[in-house]
């Protein structure tokens, strides 16, 4: 069974950083794929970033290239995510999420395993 644990959200101002980590177990060994999503209350959740272990790539969504980077620890079974630059919009909570496939995708309909979530909040 996998399972997720995010955390290292929190509070910053405009300009901030913040780094999230997901420790991850249960996953088959250089396998899958890591996502990043977001969610704001009554809104749709929305993909940030992926990584496949099994192709060493990442996946970004364009608007946020550049100031979102993800990086993996093996050792420690964790997978992070680097915000950079935050704006207030980025403000949600924060998910990790698993997914049985060797291609990097942010389609939550492909994630079969999520953490509960980190609040990021970015205001002034």
């Amino acid at each position: 069974q996998v399972q997720l644990v995010e955390s290292g959200g929190g509070s910053v101002q405009p300009g901030g950083s913040l780094r999230l980590a997901c420790v991850y177990s249960g996953l088959q060994a250089d396998d899958g794929v890591i996502g990043w999503f977001r969610q704001v209350v009554e809104k749709q959740r929305e993909g940030v970033l992926a990584f496949s272990f099994a192709k060493g790539t990442a996946l970004y969504t364009k608007s946020r290239k550049g100031r979102f980077t993800i990086s993996r620890d093996s050792a420690k079974n964790t997978v992070y995510l680097q915000l950079d630059d935050l704006k207030p919009e980025d403000t949600a909570v924060y998910y990790c999420a698993a997914a049985p496939t060797p291609v990097a995708t942010l389609d939550p309909a492909r994630f079969t395993s999520w953490g509960r979530g980190t609040q990021v909040t970015v205001s002034s």
